[in-house]
């Protein structure tokens, strides 16, 4: 998918990037970065795509394999307050330490939009109907 195709279909594209295999983007696997969402799109006849609205992630952390290393690719685990899904692994892109501080910067300015903090994201538990259920150490 050419970058006009892509934002014609995802809006503001911060980044787009596909799993590598063997330091080759070959994969049926693409990574896109809006300023408002990060999409996961799988598949060639089939496409199955999955999205984290940025201000729900609350922590990442990058891995590199020795033979990611030696392609120069790297792995970004994301966790997020997303009910579908609350992790998420961008595996074997290109550049993820270029790609993790846009998405520290992506997700900053979203969190700045909607005034969420850290702090906002602590608390009760959310059961898979979405109930908030009670924090084990609080009194009934």
């Amino acid at each position: 998918m050419n970058m006009e195709k892509l934002k014609a279909n995802y809006g503001n594209v911060l980044w787009s990037g596909k799993k590598c295999i063997l330091g080759m983007p070959i994969s049926f696997t693409r990574y896109i970065l809006t300023d408002t969402t990060l999409y996961t799109r799988i598949g060639l006849l089939n496409i199955k795509e999955d999205e984290i609205e940025l201000y729900r992630i609350f922590d990442k952390k990058i891995s590199f394999t020795l033979g990611q290393r030696i392609f120069g690719c790297g792995t970004i685990d994301i966790a997020s307050k997303d009910i579908d899904t609350p992790e998420k692994k961008l595996v074997s892109i290109k550049k993820p330490r270029e790609v993790k501080k846009l998405l520290d910067q992506a997700v900053k300015e979203q969190r700045d939009k909607y005034y969420v903090r850290g702090r906002d994201m602590i608390g009760g538990h959310v059961d898979p109907h979405g109930d908030i259920m009670q924090d084990d150490f609080t009194e009934i």
